[in-house]
């Protein structure tokens, strides 16, 4: 099924492809789409916990990013609609592309023009605007990069790239800005990123608007019109489940739980870092080097697992990394911030994190189909962090209430166990539906040969 239909790459086949310009770009846009994502989330979280706010404000703060979670609701308009103004010129992808970078990158100004110190609602609303623009920036990349795509080796290529991108600005956003946070201070450095997205700007001014949907798209009825309407929005729905039948829901009730470790413990992990006595440096050191190490060695092994063992045992390892990792943050609530115990568990969730987020970005993406490009992936990605960013936003809440019976640190490492748990029922319904399509598989061939 979907493991043939795109052949995972590498991060040498990106490196060495980097010449061909649709690669260089999809680089930059990965780049772009993985900068906001921090700053409105567990970044967000550290320059909170500075400034004295509780760990349950921040966690509900967190719930900026249901932004992510909730953009298959307007997917359908960026899927068949022209960008205002800018549209005609630039094209649709490109267009869209455009004012969610320049959105994103007011808001983050905004954001650090007010601060915390300005009141937890002001700089909440600057978040939010970051957050929904910033969900809407990956609706119209998303599209763009599966409709750039010419065949299924050049879209894996390209997610590759995107990955590489994207972890590249979490790297940025993760670490370097808090050795930058230490010197010129939270404001200058979230000022600093929002030039930063001047990079998926330039991207975008250099993209080659896609014309293989078109020829799709030739036919369909206007958006306002009634059947247009319908198929703009029910329509991506039912081609999802005509196409994968049975599977379907099985498959996004499996994607829906992957990330949970991950997502649930997010924003608890820079307040942990604070209060447990690293610094700022400290962490920024570890992230930059064996943290980056890891991430493009996590990258690379999902990329080498997917092409030769195929999208689903490659998501079967990482639901099995993904948990072990995010439970190993528990031992540094005894190691009392020893930096060498924080590497090595640190480079665990690098690696674990990339390893799975690069099959599953790839698995996601074989799964759409053109003409609804845009509002596929955004269901299938919607899918994946709707539950996550919903549960993360208790998570303060849930350390809080576990310190007032069993102490602080004691409370992290409990929460971080748990966080780990969440992860198997993923691990289960993948191996179900391994099963149920390797079943599948040999009963059509059966019939074939009979």
């Amino acid at each position: 099924m979907a493991d043939s239909k795109v052949q995972k790459r590498g991060m040498m086949d990106v490196l060495r492809a980097l010449g061909r310009p649709k690669v260089g770009v999809m680089l930059a846009l990965g780049f772009g789409s993985g900068l906001p994502f921090l700053l409105t989330g567990n970044t967000f979280g550290y320059w909170l916990r500075e400034e004295g706010t509780s760990l349950k404000a921040i966690g509900f703060l967190s719930w900026v990013g249901l932004a992510y979670s909730v953009k298959y609701l307007w997917a359908p308009l960026v899927d068949r609609l022209d960008a205002p103004l800018i549209g005609r010129w630039l094209g649709r992808r490109r267009g869209w592309m455009l004012i969610s970078q320049l959105m994103v990158g007011l808001g983050l100004i905004g954001m650090a023009l007010t601060g915390p110190h300005a009141g937890l609602t002001t700089v909440g609303v600057f978040a939010v605007i970051v957050a929904f623009a910033s969900a809407t920036q990956d609706i119209v990349v998303d599209a763009w990069r599966i409709e750039a795509a010419e065949n299924g080796e050049e879209l894996g290529l390209l997610s590759s790239a995107y990955q590489l991108g994207y972890r590249a600005a979490l790297l940025a956003t993760d670490a370097l800005i808090l050795a930058t946070a230490t010197r010129i201070g939270w404001s200058h450095s979230y000022l600093g990123a929002a030039l930063c997205m001047g990079i998926a700007v330039f991207a975008t001014l250099r993209a080659i608007e896609p014309a293989r949907a078109d020829a799709v798209m030739k036919g369909k009825a206007p958006l306002w019109t009634p059947s247009g309407f319908f198929d703009a929005v029910i329509g991506p729905f039912i081609d999802f489940f005509r196409t994968h039948k049975e599977f379907g829901v099985l498959m996004l009730a499996a994607v829906a739980l992957y990330r949970l470790p991950d997502f649930v413990m997010g924003p608890m992990a820079n307040p942990f870092y604070h209060d447990i006595g690293l610094t700022k440096d400290a962490v920024a050191a570890v992230r930059g080097s064996v943290g980056l190490v890891a991430a493009i060695v996590g990258i690379a092994a999902g990329g080498l697992s997917a092409l030769r063992l195929g999208f689903t045992r490659t998501l079967i390892l990482g639901a099995i990394l993904q948990p072990i990792a995010v439970a190993a943050f528990a031992l540094l609530t005894v190691s009392k911030g020893h930096v060498g115990i924080f590497s090595a568990v640190m480079a665990a969730d690098n690696f674990a994190m990339s390893f799975a987020g690069v099959a599953l970005v790839s698995y996601m993406s074989s799964l759409t189909s053109l003409g609804y490009t845009a509002t596929q992936y955004a269901l299938l990605s919607s899918t994946y962090a709707m539950l996550g960013k919903f549960l993360k936003g208790f998570s303060g809440a849930v350390v809080e209430s576990l310190s007032a019976s069993h102490g602080l640190m004691a409370a992290y490492a409990i929460f971080f166990v748990g966080a780990g748990l969440v992860g198997v029922p993923a691990l289960i319904l993948f191996i179900i539906l391994s099963m149920r399509q390797t079943a599948s598989a040999k009963r059509a061939a059966a019939a074939e040969s009979a």
